[in-house]
């Protein structure tokens, strides 16, 4: 423990923002990071609990304490070695993820939490910018071979370790760049892509190969039908194939099929899937040409559920320069506030403001839409408003409020109502049994875990959990590794 009274004697310091005006015109990265002696005081917060709570609220259980002692003490480069022992990708993490363990802290009990989350940015970007991170390919390897599906944060992670440990490793991706939803999910005002594209390359220099364009599955696979799921691929390869070619085979695509709103207009032109606008302007930003890129300049923008998608949406709209984005949600407004002693240390429920509501949104709770409306004229096949009314929630059931029915402008509509399941043709292919959601069945226990139902075929990461954050993709990335190393090499010496 750095400093005894540091929780009493610093406040919490958030991280910086470019302001909105700014930022809003181009989409690189605005968030400003902690200076060292800003993250050292940080650090100093750290009451290094005797039940550090924040471990466990962190699903890859980061040792929170002893990096935060470090940082205080200024040794960055041992700090670095203690975030990379359980997290492959803190530069992800650092930037995207809302931050359990912050949520598990014991000082949210009657204070403001440690910054851990900003902490964890500053170790990771003065690694890189220090070159601590390097690549760690194996001493020997063991001749076996694993195929895995899916380049998102699981395949990464999942194919980091295996590749380690001495498995020829290759990740087949059926888009054009690696990276899943976080290459074309997560608009690169959060995330820039160069922090994939550097963990790429250290994973190739760890023997790691990785096919592009490659789709699992029949040519004829109605591949994300109804949902618009990206598909790029060029070339195809069955199941059988890779049973054959390879020793064990892991799923970690993403749950990728759209929750969609099937009220009366739904099918107008401007009626779309978040996974339609986001993608394109990604592939725009990496210097591509997209022919009809879906587009919100000048335009009366509602998007359709609030999370974090929803958001992402917002913000993407604010820079294609709409003229007025609403956000609708279907749940109440949140409080303000959490009620901590009842929820903590888990993850609360409260208002969440993020920097894309910040640039410009209109937020309304407890709206259900009932339906589009199409234009006059030319426009008659075009959306141009919709119709919404007010919900109450009575008896577990939802309520239209009398009288409460709008008409909200609306020249494009973003559905953004998160994912219902991965993309069933794939897991169809392999013959894997599915749960009740549609993902591939699979438990995590110690022995067989990560296992489905059809011989040395393991899944991981929203094709098993389903929707979920890139920090448990990555924990069930790390995690399924082992249990592949166990059932290649009848141990295994990897860390779960």
């Amino acid at each position: 423990m750095g400093k005894v009274t540091g929780f009493m004697e610093f406040e919490r310091l958030e991280e910086g923002y470019a302001p909105a005006v700014e930022r809003v015109k181009n989409y690189a990265e605005f968030v400003i990071g902690l200076k060292p002696e800003d993250a050292q005081k940080q650090s100093a917060r750290c009451m290094d609990c005797g039940t550090p709570f924040c471990n466990s609220g962190c699903p890859v259980n980061n040792i929170i304490p002893d990096f935060n002692n470090l940082v205080y003490g200024g040794d960055w480069k041992n700090a670095f070695h203690v975030l990379d022992s359980t997290n492959n990708f803190p530069e992800f993490t650092g930037r995207i993820c809302p931050a359990p363990c912050e949520a598990a802290c014991t000082l949210t009990v009657n204070d403001d939490a440690v910054g851990i989350k900003s902490i964890e940015h500053a170790i990771i970007d003065r690694a890189w910018a220090e070159g601590w991170v390097v690549p760690r390919p194996a001493i020997a390897k063991t001749g076996k071979t694993v195929a895995i599906i899916g380049s998102g944060p699981a395949g990464m992670a999942a194919a980091q370790q295996l590749a380690r440990v001495g498995h020829d490793v290759t990740v087949f991706e059926k888009n054009d760049r690696v990276g899943g939803l976080l290459r074309y999910g997560i608009p690169d005002f959060k995330m820039a892509k160069i922090h994939i594209d550097r963990r790429v390359k250290q994973l190739e220099a760890e023997g790691v190969k990785f096919r592009l364009g490659v789709m699992v599955g029949a040519a004829t696979d109605p591949l994300g039908k109804g949902s618009k799921v990206t598909n790029w691929a060029k070339e195809n390869i069955t199941p059988e194939e890779l049973k054959t070619q390879f020793d064990a085979v892991l799923l970690a695509g993403g749950a990728e099929q759209s929750r969609d709103l099937p009220v009366p207009g739904r099918d107008l032109e401007g009626v779309h899937f978040a996974m339609e606008f986001l993608p394109s302007q990604n592939k725009v930003n990496a210097g591509d040409k997209v022919k009809g890129q879906l587009r919100a300049d000048g335009k009366h923008v509602v998007v359709i559920g609030g999370g974090d998608t929803g958001s992402d949406c917002v913000g993407t709209s604010n820079r294609h320069g709409a003229s007025s984005v609403t956000q609708f949600e279907l749940m109440p407004q949140p409080p303000e506030r959490e009620n901590t002693p009842l929820v903590w240390p888990y993850w609360p429920i409260k208002l969440r403001t993020s920097s894309s509501h910040e640039e410009g949104c209109d937020r309304e709770f407890a709206v259900a839409t009932k339906e589009f409306i199409a234009g006059e004229g030319k426009d008659k096949n075009k959306v141009k408003a919709l119709k919404s009314v007010r919900v109450e929630w009575q008896g577990g059931k939802m309520v239209e409020v009398p009288g409460s029915e709008q008409i909200v402008p609306a020249d494009l509509v973003l559905l953004a109502m998160g994912f219902v399941s991965p993309v069933a043709s794939v897991l169809d292919a392999f013959g894997i049994t599915k749960d009740k959601r549609g993902n591939a069945a699979a438990h995590t226990d110690f022995i067989g875990g990560y296992e489905t139902n059809v011989a040395k075929v393991f899944a991981a990461g929203d094709v098993r959990r389903g929707q979920s954050l890139v920090v448990w993709a990555i924990r069930e990335g790390r995690q399924a590794a082992h249990a592949v190393d166990s059932f290649l090499m009848g141990e295994s010496n990897l860390p779960r």
